[in-house]
């Protein structure tokens, strides 16, 4: 793929940055004068522009993007710092504990739910600073690499320099850096291969709270207490700082094979993926698309549901994982397509551009990707399309698989509306309730890997009962004056009720 600029890339622009009007009603809390020095005197560098606050007080978060329209931005902080090394992170960390501001850190601000919107303003960390690969062992096939390093700038790197690869290849490859993958325990279109990042990181530096830094995991299957790299994984930044991580590594593979199918229904396409993960094979890509995506994706006549298939490895390996999925394809009754159809999901995985072009002609367009076990699966997909188009003002909602394991799967629902402009907000959180409402219910997960951020945070008691509590414990034990990544994941907050 063509690089990307390795830094962050807004999502859609504002009229005029310097200009731009926090969204959010919430008072933020300033930074004063003799702290800022503090903090100009510790990190490499710190800038208070409007328009490099505005810019850094949102993400690809969908509603914001239509605030971003009317000039506004989530919310701003008052001071954004850059640091350039882990230290320069622990110093500014420990800083704003004493001081009692609020820090939240951003690296490529990729994520669609408000993870890095500093809701409470105080400072933003830039951790695209803390960037490039610092060793590749290629005899334990472990990657020590930088938190702030681009996903697309790392692949390309590791292949062309030391034929590996981590595997990880999410939809914002050039948007999102490593520290990011592991914030919101992100997935990788390839996950069913590789794992997701959870099952990839193999350690991790961090700065907690008190601007502590401290080392997690490195050695394998160890057995000394819990796993603390899990602990942090998945946290967004409400617990610690993540400032390097170490990555398993995979040789680059050597061979691909590629396999479409069309089914009668999103059932039968299921019952196909279930059996072929249930009997060891793992495909790299094994995406099932509704009949509504096939139409729309792949022009089918609207009664089949498209599914997309590649493997990549050892040759012997790849045509046994393709060989199953064909055989459980073929005793389901499904039609053969033909494979350009995988070809045409590579070419256009990453483009992200016609979420900004529906947006920015006055729709309100977003994701809400679940996870969920293969006995619920079916049941959460029509209830959810049925919530979601009950919903007044909706005008499409259709959904795909795009992740399996040998349990269950991750369903990804898109929808669009047209409402009246001051309709929008309320429009989105009516959508949002009403799926998930239907996924809780019938067993499914709140998310699979874009995380929690600030828009789920509502949701988060009642998707984890009574062990939010002990994540409500962790938070104070870490963090107990509150100043990580205030307002997110659902956890309580000094800075407002």
């Amino acid at each position: 793929m063509e690089l990307g600029p390795a830094a962050p890339v807004p999502p859609i622009p504002y009229p005029d940055p310097g200009t731009a009007t926090a969204r959010l009603e919430v008072t933020p809390v300033a930074v004063p004068d003799e702290v800022l020095q503090q903090l100009r005197s510790s990190c490499a560098e710190v800038v208070t522009e409007a328009a490099e606050r505005a810019e850094a007080g949102r993400d690809w978060w969908p509603i914001a993007m239509t605030w971003a329209l009317e000039g506004q931005a989530p919310a701003l902080a008052s001071a954004v710092c850059r640091p350039s090394t882990a230290g320069e992170v622990a110093a500014v960390v420990a800083i704003c504990n004493q001081a009692r501001i609020p820090v939240t850190a951003a690296g490529g601000r990729s994520g669609v739910l408000g993870g890095s919107v500093p809701l409470h303003g105080g400072v933003v960390m830039d951790l695209c600073g803390l960037s490039g690969i610092r060793e590749v062992d290629t005899t334990s096939m472990v990657l020590d690499v930088a938190a702030g390093t681009f996903g697309d700038h790392l692949e390309a790197e590791l292949r062309r320099d030391h034929h590996v690869t981590v595997g990880h290849w999410p939809q914002s490859m050039s948007l999102a850096t490593v520290g990011g993958w592991l914030a919101c325990r992100g997935a990788g279109q390839l996950s069913t291969r590789y794992g997701k990042i959870e099952d990839i990181v193999v350690g991790m530096d961090i700065v907690l709270a008190d601007g502590r830094q401290i080392r997690t995991g490195g050695v394998p299957r160890q057995a000394v207490g819990p796993d603390l790299n899990q602990l942090f994984v998945g946290s967004e930044g409400t617990l610690g700082i993540i400032t390097s991580a170490r990555l398993r590594l995979h040789p680059t593979p050597v061979a691909d094979r590629r396999s479409a199918w069309g089914f009668p229904s999103f059932e039968a396409g299921l019952d196909a993926m279930r059996h072929t993960l249930q009997r060891g094979a793992t495909p790299a890509v094994l995406r099932l698309y509704d009949a509504v995506e096939s139409e729309r994706n792949y022009g089918t006549d609207g009664t089949r549901c498209v599914l997309l298939s590649l493997d990549e490895g050892e040759p012997s390996l790849v045509a046994t994982t393709i060989g199953i999925l064909d055989d459980e394809a073929g005793r389901a009754g499904a039609e053969r397509l033909d494979n350009e159809l995988v070809g045409r999901w590579l070419e256009h995985r990453n483009d992200v551009s016609a979420l900004q072009e529906l947006i920015s002609g006055g729709l309100v367009v977003d994701t809400m990707e679940i996870s969920a076990p293969w006995t619920s699966l079916p049941g959460i997909h029509a209830a959810t399309i049925e919530a979601i188009g009950a919903v007044e003002g909706t005008l499409a909602v259709s959904a795909h698989h795009s992740h399996s394991y040998i349990d269950g799967g991750c369903l990804y629902f898109t929808f669009a509306g047209k409402v009246a402009a001051e309709a929008r907000d309320h429009y989105h959180s009516s959508v949002w309730d009403a799926g998930v409402a239907a996924v809780l219910a019938r067993g499914g997960s709140l998310s699979h890997h874009h995380g929690v951020g600030l828009h789920r945070s509502k949701y988060m008691a009642d998707a984890l009962g009574n062990a939010f509590d002990v994540l409500v414990a962790l938070k104070a034990a870490l963090d107990p004056n509150g100043i990580l990544n205030p307002g997110k994941l659902g956890l309580p907050t000094p800075f407002a009720p």
